[in-house]
């Protein structure tokens, strides 16, 4: 696990840089910075995306701790920063490919009816 540091740990902010390429797949850097630095400023001194041509460093969607961050926002000490895929299916359209696929008589809440009773319940 690489890491770059300043000479003196206490006048900066220690950050945790996550990267996943592929599902089940997670890299992760921990840094520790100036007070005053950015998002895609960590993202750039992390080096998890050198060597990744195809991947826009500034295209990339970035979130701390889960919630979506810009990429000029401040980091703050103890701070994850999490580099975010782009999705290659609208979720919405895979649910609906699915439920389409699985037929309305087998899939979703009210497939299991009991015997004699009304639709639904």
């Amino acid at each position: 696990m690489p890491s770059a540091s300043l000479p003196d740990k206490a006048q900066g902010v220690s950050v945790t840089v996550v990267w996943s390429p592929a599902a089940r797949q997670t890299t992760q850097v921990q840094l520790h910075l100036p007070e005053a630095c950015t998002a895609a400023q960590a993202v750039r001194l992390s080096g998890l995306l050198n060597g990744l041509s195809d991947i826009d460093i500034d295209a990339l969607s970035l979130a701390v701790w889960g919630r979506k961050a810009a990429a000029d926002q401040l980091l703050r000490d103890g701070d994850r920063l999490e580099l975010l895929r782009p999705l290659k299916v609208d979720p919405k359209v895979a649910r609906r490919e699915r439920f389409s696929k699985q037929g309305a008589k087998s899939a979703g809440l009210f497939a299991q009816r009991r015997a004699g009773s009304k639709a639904g319940y």
